[in-house]
């Protein structure tokens, strides 16, 4: 697929780290947790989760998101997609639990938006390293119940997004989601498993992606073979039981790195 070239309109700072680029092109067909391919030009092409019909939410990490920080509004950039699985979406009042962190808030602010207009009853935990670093509170708050988790304590409160989880009876709920640094998202999943819980939640994976569609292999879960990019990048609880979820990724030569 060629990328499809969209033009900034605007250039939104939701924390020091973390930027919304809204561009002129609306994927009205969006499920909440697709992804597309974000081509940057002269760098690299990277998968970025939609954070709304149109727009990518970006942590500034490596090369190619730096370059993205470089661009004001005119500039452009190409995107093929969307790509991949979403998030199951619940029936009308359903109890549905969302828990995010960092920069994994853009796929599951939308898809808390979609959960309350088809009727759903929602709860977010929303976690990040401090109260600066929070993203898409309004959007959490307007969609249902919010609880914040800062790892310093600035606001909420003081810990992970595993401190609240613990206390909570998830059996209420019937639907899980979750998307966050893999290092979160395992934590969540042993406390689910432990409550017995697990196979209630939808995780979203975030994987070294080549083509996206596929055939290339490179973002294959071990030991089923799943492709991330075509297969996911949500995953239920069930599906990531005795995998390699939590424990390594790879780098963009296929080679396996610890998490």
């Amino acid at each position: 697929m060629r990328p499809l070239n969209v033009s900034i309109e605007k250039v939104v700072e939701e924390s020091p780290s973390t930027r919304t680029f809204v561009f002129d092109h609306r994927f009205e067909s969006l499920k909440p947790g697709q992804f597309v391919m974000v081509w940057v030009r002269g760098i690299d092409e990277i998968p970025m989760g939609l954070s709304s019909s149109n727009s990518i939410t970006v942590q500034r990490v490596g090369q190619a998101t730096s370059k993205l920080f470089e661009l004001e509004a005119g500039a452009s950039f190409g995107l093929r997609g969307p790509f991949g699985h979403g998030f199951t979406l619940p029936s009308s009042e359903e109890k549905v639990l969302i828990i995010a962190g960092g920069v994994g808030v853009a796929p599951l602010a939308p898809y808390a938006e979609a959960c309350k207009a088809r009727g759903a009853k929602v709860r977010t935990i929303l976690g990040a390293r401090s109260a600066q670093e929070l993203v898409f509170k309004a959007r959490f708050s307007k969609a249902g119940s919010l609880d914040i988790t800062t790892d310093d304590g600035s606001e909420g409160v003081k810990g992970f997004v595993t401190t609240l989880l613990e206390k909570l009876e998830v059996s209420e709920f019937e639907k899980i989601a979750v998307c966050g640094p893999e290092p979160m998202m395992a934590a969540v999943f042993n406390t689910l498993k432990q409550k017995g819980e697990v196979s209630r939640a939808e995780f979203s994976l975030h994987r070294y992606f080549k083509c996206a569609i596929g055939v290339c292999g490179a973002c294959c879960l071990d030991p089923y073979g799943l492709r991330v990019c075509k297969d996911g990048p949500v995953f239920t609880g069930a599906q990531l039981l005795d995998s390699e979820f939590g424990k390594y990724t790879r780098d963009a030569s296929g080679r396996r790195v610890k998490i």
